[in-house]
């Protein structure tokens, strides 16, 4: 998968280049409220539940400022990524013990016809491996220049 192929699973919709959260559940309400606002799943209460027991398995955080919440769920007809910047960061419970910055909460049908679900999840990872990348997140503030990066 090329990382631009990324950019059909954003929505502008579901971008929040300011999150207003304080905390990681806070931040995990935020991003599910922003993907119910949008028309993209039927229940956001069905969503937060399984994005928060998702947390409670393991953080999802990658270390270096990122967290990659994510799930299944019967409330999502499509796989998409909802994205976040926390600018004060947030504690995530990663390894490294820093807070967290870069949020991408992907969500997912149980069943997908194209199975794209993992491999979406491994190249995000892949992208936010490399510090330059995880840098240039940061300093988006619009949804076209998300989408530039994603392309470059």
């Amino acid at each position: 998968m090329e990382k631009a192929e990324l950019i059909s699973y954003f929505n502008e919709a579901t971008f929040l280049p300011a999150l207003q959260a304080r905390t990681k559940e806070a931040a995990l309400e935020e991003l599910v409220n922003c993907v119910v606002s949008a028309g993209l799943v039927r229940n956001g209460a069905i969503v937060l539940e399984m994005v928060k027991r998702r947390e409670e398995l393991g953080s999802t955080a990658l270390n270096h400022g990122v967290a990659l919440p994510h799930g299944r769920t019967t409330a999502a007809e499509n796989l998409m990524i909802a994205f976040g910047y926390s600018k004060r960061g947030l504690a995530w419970g990663a390894m490294d013990g820093k807070p967290v910055h870069l949020i991408f909460m992907v969500l997912a049908p149980p069943q997908e016809q194209n199975n794209k679900y993992l491999p979406t999840l491994g190249r995000l990872v892949e992208v936010l491996s490399h510090s330059a990348e995880r840098e240039k997140f940061t300093h988006v503030t619009t949804f076209a220049e998300f989408t530039q990066l994603l392309k470059s």
